[in-house]
């Protein structure tokens, strides 16, 4: 199984509504609604026109002045939870001004949990048509020979071809289908805040930059209304957030249950772990840095898959999105 083809089994389809890895979203920060007293979001009840109103409205600056003990109280945590998700969500929408190189390393685990293959892809990542795109450059780091050179050329010539003689109806339609998608994943993400009693822990340097260190256990007795975020229930872990930003600059995360995606879709089993960095670019955005995972999971009840692997990212660079494509894997770097 492709690297991102098992992390997108656990993010995508375990975090059902949030991202495919790539695009989330677009949206306003808004952290002014509150909780009511059985932890659930008070802004369910406002309607389509009301919310969408709301978050036109920049929301008020966030008191996070500790306590006499140096706590934030649980109101405060929910609060700055909500600020981080949606700054998360608006950086994966910046996310494809940028090229990268995303180097997949899987390690395919045996029983006993010691590793029986591993495999290395290494791609040039870049946005062709509004839609970011993997073209492979090398295998165990090593260059591609000619001939699956040849095939990444042709696969990637193919999608310039269906999309360069887009109508604009169908252009629109994609692009609307992106923006719900972004919206859902806004909404899951705001799920969290709700999801988890909050515990300050205390603060770290996370690169160079000092970070609030909270950890998050479930909520006994929380009920989503996100379509797939009961899946919360079954993880538990720790987020920093870097104090200056309020960017997430690290998650780490553990399964504590065996949690159920769908009726018999898949199963992620307890001690599935998963953690994610992100570094600061250009002083503009904050992206993927490192993504490491170990992953216990069955397929539709009959495969399992007993994986581990790690993602990094390098090279950064922004380009113009008005700029013509002129070669495949060519992109212009704004000056």
């Amino acid at each position: 199984m492709h690297l991102r083809g098992s992390v997108l089994l656990f993010i995508v389809c375990g975090l059902a509504a949030v991202a495919q890895q790539g695009p989330p979203g677009n949206a306003q920060i808004d952290s002014s609604s509150p909780a009511t007293t059985s932890g659930q979001p008070a802004e369910q009840s406002l309607s389509p026109a009301a919310n969408a109103e709301s978050k036109a409205v920049e929301a008020p600056k966030l008191d996070l002045t500790p306590d006499a003990n140096g706590k934030l109280s649980q109101e405060q945590i929910e609060q700055l939870v909500r600020v981080v998700a949606d700054r998360l969500i608006e950086n994966e929408k910046r996310k494809r001004d940028y090229t990268f190189i995303e180097r997949d390393v899987t390690h395919t685990l045996d029983g006993k949990g010691q590793t029986k293959s591993t495999e290395v892809r290494t791609y040039e990542v870049v946005q062709i048509y509004g839609e970011q795109v993997y073209r492979l450059i090398e295998k165990d780091d090593k260059p591609l020979d000619a001939k699956d050179a040849a095939k990444e050329e042709e696969k990637i010539q193919k999608f310039m071809d269906k999309h360069k003689n887009e109508s604009e109806e169908d252009r629109r339609k994609r692009g609307e289908k992106e923006d719900k998608n972004r919206e859902e994943g806004l909404k899951f993400f705001r799920e969290v805040a709700y999801a988890y009693n909050f515990n300050l822990v205390g603060t770290e340097l996370v690169d160079g930059r000092e970070a609030w260190v909270i950890d998050g256990e479930p909520r006994p007795g929380f009920e989503p209304h996100v379509k797939g975020a009961k899946i919360l229930a079954d993880f538990h872990g720790r987020v920093w957030i870097d104090k200056s930003e309020l960017q997430c600059s690290k998650i780490d995360l553990e399964a504590i249950d065996t949690a159920s995606i769908g009726w018999v879709l898949a199963r992620i089993h307890r001690g599935t772990q998963v953690m994610f960095e992100r570094t600061r670019v250009n002083d503009e955005v904050w992206l993927p840095l490192h993504f490491t995972f170990k992953l216990d999971a069955r397929i539709a009840l009959f495969k399992g898959y007993k994986m581990a692997g790690e993602l990094t990212y390098r090279d950064y660079k922004k380009f113009r999105t008005s700029a013509k494509i002129v070669a495949v894997g060519e992109a212009q770097e704004s000056k």
